[in-house]
Order: C-alpha cells, then structure tokens, then sequence
C-alpha cells in the first residue's frame, strides 16, 4: 500500500513537470491572438515573423504581445499552484492513513500480547544483566487497559479521552494519577557505594512498593556498591549493565570517556523500563540525589498534566537557582513551567523514549536534551523549592557548580499534597496569557536600586531587562543566579524569563516584552 502511494506520488511529480514542459512548447509555438482581420499568423520565415511588431498600419505591437503572453502564463502558473496543493494535501493525507495504519497494526500486535503473554512470567534475562532473584518483581501496569498498549497507542484509538477532558474543560477534576498507574523510580548506579543514602531515603518516603518499584541500574561493575544494593533485598531490583567495555572515541575526547559511558548506560536501562518491564512513564534518579518527603507524591500529581499537554515533555524535581536565598521558604506549592531541562531527578513518558531512543546520542546527552532539536519548544514543569539535592561532588563532571551552586540547593523538607490541589493552570493554554502579563507588567528597575532597596516598596515582582547575552551574563552573576546558557535557553526560564529572590524580593530577569525565540548563538 505505501510503495503504490509513493508511486502515485512520483507519478504526480512527472506529471507535473511534463505539463508544463509541454506548455511553455505550446506557448513558445502559438501564434499570436490578434483582432480579426489583422492577420495575427506568426509562421517562421512568413510575412510576419513572431516577435516582429506592427506599427500603426495594423503591425502588432511587441509590448503589448509581451504583456498578453505573460498574462497567459500567470493564469497557467496559478493553475499549476493549485494542482501542487491539490499533490500536497494528498500526500499529507497518505502519511496519516500511513501512521494509522502502522499504529493500528502495531496495536493489534500488543492487544495480542497483552491477552496471551501477560497471565506468564517474564522470560529470563540475559543472567550477566539481571538477577534471577528479581524476574518477578516488576510488573508492567497492572491491568491491561494500563499496560504498554494502553499509554499511548489505546488512549489514541478510544479518542485519547482523558486528554481531551482536560483540555476540553481546562481542568483537572481528577488531578491525581489513577492508582493502577504504576510510577517506577530509575536509580541510576555506578561505583558510588553512598547510593545507600539515595536508596534510604527513596525506601522511607515510598508510600507504596507496588505503586512505586524501585528498579537500580548499576553500571561499572564495581562489587562493593553491588554488595550495597543487593543488601536492600526484594526492596529494590537490582539489574547491571553488561557491557563495561571501553568506548572507542576519537583522542581529544579519551577524558571524556564517561560521559559516553553515562550516555550507554542510560540507553540501556531506559531500554529495560520501557521495552522489557513494559512501563508507561519512569522517573530517573542517579546515585547522589537524596530526595524529599513529597518526592512521590509530586510526581503522581504532575503524571496526569505531562499525559494532557503535548507542550509539556518532562517534569523534573529541581530547581537550578533553588539556593536558599534564592527561594521563597512560604512557597513550597509553587510550580513553574520552564524551557531548561533540568534532569536530576525527572519524569518522562514512554512515547518520549520512543521518540529519542532511535537517536539517542553517544555522549552528553543532557545537553543534546536541550538542543532544539530535541526540545521543539516543549517544556517542563520544576517546582520553587527542590525536591532533590546532590551529595555527589566527585563524579565525571569533576564537581562542576558543585562547590559554587549545587552544595547550597535547598531541599524541601514539608510535605504539600499536590494531588489534593488543582494543577491544570500549569497547562500552556492556562500559564502563558496569565505569564505574560504579570511578568511585563511588573515594574522596570536597574539593578542599583534592587541593591539599595531604598526606594522599592512591597515584595515585588520588579523587572530587571536584558537585551544581549551579555547583559543577561551580567546581571545573572550580580543577582546570584546562574548565567551559563544551553542553546541559548538560561536555566529555569520561560519564554526568557528567569525568576528567583533577591533580598527577600521577587524579581525576574527578563528580555524585552514581545519576546519570541531563543538565540542558540547566546549559548
């Protein structure tokens, strides 16, 4: 069906070009349309040749003839125009019954292997990647509605209901994820035996094993951190990547064979959660991040906004300028959309992965998560007061920000419960009108007066405007906040907006009011 399709549409292209090569031979050949009895002929070596004029005495005027044929042509190119929309509208059409048609197909598979193969044990794993003591520990989504088919494929068939109620009614009377819906915590592991802290803490504020299984990938083979995880028992699976050979690079980049290494192991285990234990969303956490009390209980709340909006593509548990003083203590409940991927500590969706896994790159993937590219102008949610923090100075990134920012992330340490709240203002079509004029219409000040503070009265929100990388660099490092730019896109803004405290005052740092892309040369 798709080569006869590709076929029609190259026969449409010969077409094409064949019509018009035969009208401009029409044109060039045909003569002249005169009045009667001027005798309008313009045979080659006749009396009158073509493109000699006649003048008054019954000549045809050359400009004139110029002007007819060009009007000629004009109504013969706005004919070809639609004919080339005419094309266009039927290849767009094909492509759709296309990826229908593979979905369908693609469904039909996995209603199958839902009904026959999910009552049976999972299969044993390679026995170098995974303990046998753990085969069964992980179930995919409990009942079939929910398992692989059901995220994105089955919501997709029945009419994607869910999102549409709540785009529909632009809000979220069940804002909480249903219970069948499980939430497996990643722990991404290496050679870090302190990942029993990262553990402790995950296993003491789980409200559910079921709900919430804990899956830790271990890269490196390092035995003593293997000892660490395994002590935890059927509270955790444990599963290692097999292959911890080096990684060909090319020789200015032999110091960054970690990173590469990161990227591997990341494909890898993201492969397991999604392709082997059949999950439909995962939250990612590395070995250093020590989470808080409501760590879950955030995330429950923000699966269903992720599933709504396909503007949103991540929810992540951190905050790039949550130092403390840089954060409003009374706030705990406050949520932000942002065009940065944070990472440490966040959730993706199933058909995320599948989108990025085919191209997932060998090495820094978090900054090829920030390309354009990748991003598409999706964003992610990230919350005013982080719910991790980093322990881990030492690692590949040698304790980079570390010792100057990551160290003096404040962590939260009350419990809100999101899923009690109404979340759907964070939906684009609900935050951005409502984002924009509050940002631009807080008032315009330099930096010396939020310094002096003297003459500002009230808690704010006061504008200070950049209008180059520069100026953005500037006044990030007189504020306190980061100034690095990925792609041109600062960390934790929106639309360019980078907000935070500064001497107890909101303030956000902002480009010029209309506002409409990033720069990816600031970066």
């Amino acid at each position: 069906m798709v080569r006869k399709k590709g076929s029609l549409i190259l026969c449409g292209a010969f077409l094409f070009v064949a019509w018009n090569a035969l009208l401009l031979l029409y044109l060039w050949g045909r003569p002249p349309i005169g009045r009667l009895g001027e005798g309008g002929g313009a045979e080659p070596g006749g009396q009158e040749e073509w493109g000699v004029g006649k003048g008054k005495g019954g000549r045809v005027n050359l400009a004139g003839e110029v002007i007819r044929l060009a009007e000629e042509v004009e109504v013969q190119l706005e004919t070809q125009k639609k004919l080339l929309k005419q094309i266009e509208s039927h290849r767009a059409v094909w492509a759709r019954q296309k990826e229908v048609g593979k979905r369908e197909t693609e469904d039909k598979k996995d209603v199958k292997q839902v009904v026959v193969h999910q009552p049976q044990k999972p299969s044993p794993p390679p026995k170098d990647s995974v303990d046998d003591r753990d085969q069964n520990q992980i179930k995919p989504t409990q009942k079939p509605v929910h398992t692989v088919t059901s995220d994105s494929k089955l919501e997709q068939l029945q009419g994607t209901e869910k999102k549409e109620e709540i785009g529909v009614n632009n809000e979220l009377a069940t804002s909480v994820a249903s219970p069948d819906v499980i939430i497996p915590i990643l722990v991404i592991a290496c050679d870090r035996v302190t990942v029993k802290r990262s553990l402790d803490r995950l296993i003491q504020y789980r409200p559910s094993p079921e709900q919430y299984p804990i899956i830790v990938s271990q890269d490196c083979g390092h035995a003593e951190t293997a000892r660490v995880i395994s002590s935890y028992g059927d509270q955790v699976r444990h599963i290692r990547q097999p292959d911890l050979s080096d990684i060909r690079v090319r020789p200015e980049h032999r110091k960054f064979q970690g990173y590469y290494k990161i990227a591997r192991h990341y494909h890898w285990a993201l492969n397991q959660v999604f392709y082997k234990f059949f999950q439909s969303t995962v939250v990612i956490v590395e070995d250093d991040l020590e989470v808080a009390p409501d760590f879950f209980e955030y995330f429950r709340a923000l699966y269903p906004i992720l599933r709504a909006d396909p503007t949103l593509w991540c929810a992540s548990a951190w905050n790039d300028n949550g130092r403390e003083a840089l954060v409003d203590p009374s706030k705990a409940e406050l949520l932000y959309r942002t065009d940065f991927f944070p990472g440490l500590g966040w959730m993706l969706l199933k058909e995320l992965w599948d989108e990025l896994e085919p191209k997932w790159p060998s090495a820094f993937w978090d900054d090829w998560m920030r390309q354009p590219e990748q991003r598409k102008e999706r964003s992610c949610i990230r919350p005013e007061i982080s719910r991790t923090i980093t322990f881990g100075r030492k690692g590949v990134s040698l304790g980079q920000f570390f010792d100057q920012y990551l160290r003096y992330i404040k962590l939260n340490t009350d419990f809100v419960p999101f899923t009690k709240q109404d979340l759907s203002y964070l939906l684009k079509e609900n935050y951005d009108e409502k984002f924009i004029k509050e940002m631009y219409s807080a008032p315009l000040v330099k930096i010396e007066d939020l310094q002096q503070g003297g003459s500002l009265k009230g808690p704010g929100p006061y504008r200070v405007q950049y209008s180059s990388r520069d100026s953005f660099k500037v006044f990030a490092r007189n504020l306190g906040v980061m100034d690095d730019l990925k792609s041109g896109v600062p960390r934790t803004g929106y639309r360019g907006v980078v907000g935070f405290l500064f001497r107890g005052r909101r303030v956000v740092l902002a480009p010029p009011e209309g506002w409409t892309q990033y720069d990816v040369s600031w970066s």
